[in-house]
């Protein structure tokens, strides 16, 4: 019987066409070991197996919803993995999604910084009046060299009580997003007993934000708790 087009195996011009991904795209994920290379026969093209499409389709949009290739080749791994549990894939998906908000937050100040500079430059004469060289010409050095100085305060642990978490896959989702903090060393979340210990460094991060994480995730922290 003969075999279908759609089963019948690739080469990397036809694997380009049918995903919609640059030959030089699939190369550079080979090399970083994203896809298997396969052998070159004794004449012809290199051919790769159907499967292939789903999962160079699968790698190509995670990138582009910022994953990066570390974060792409765990969730790969995920995938092939029949025991996985989704909770797994979904707790790393919030995670990207909070740093993803995280950049957003940073870049709305950013455009409301250079938004009021604009609004404060004159637009015409010396530049000695630009309000945009004189703010970009400030020194940022001495501020951080205080923080430097300052007292480094020593690691705190929090233990926040969370409401809402239905399963284990609750739990795995904050504790992902709890992990991704930046200040966060380690997060552990237990659906059985509705906690999470948090070890965070203060300077960095403190209690009402890590409440905030959670609420964000879609549970509340009845009780505020202490570190």
């Amino acid at each position: 019987m003969t075999r279908s087009t759609a089963q019948k195996p690739l080469t990397i011009g036809e694997l380009a066409r049918r995903t919609d991904v640059s030959v030089e795209t699939i190369r550079f994920y080979q090399r970083e070991g994203l896809i298997a290379q396969p052998p070159r026969p004794p004449a012809g093209f290199r051919v790769y197996p159907t499967a292939v499409v789903t999962r160079l389709a699968f790698l190509h949009r995670a990138q582009q919803l910022g994953f990066t290739l570390r974060e792409i080749s765990a969730l790969l791994a995920l995938r092939d993995n029949p025991d996985t549990d989704a909770a797994a894939v979904r707790g790393r998906a919030a995670a990207k999604l909070a740093q993803i908000e995280r950049k957003i937050e940073r870049l709305q100040v950013t455009r409301e910084t250079l938004s009021n500079l604009l609004s404060e430059c004159p637009g015409a004469g010396s530049l000695g009046n630009c309000s945009i060289v004189k703010a970009l010409s400030v020194p940022v050095a001495q501020p951080a060299a205080r923080r430097a100085h300052a007292r480094k305060l020593p690691m705190k642990t929090a233990d926040l009580n969370i409401q809402g978490m239905h399963c284990d896959g609750c739990a795995k989702t904050v504790e992902a997003l709890l992990a991704a903090e930046p200040g966060v060393k380690a997060a552990t979340v237990s659906f059985a007993s509705g906690n999470a210990r948090v070890l965070f460094d203060p300077d960095a991060i403190d209690l009402p934000r890590l409440e905030k994480v959670v609420e964000r995730a879609g549970f509340k922290v009845p009780q505020k708790s202490g570190a």
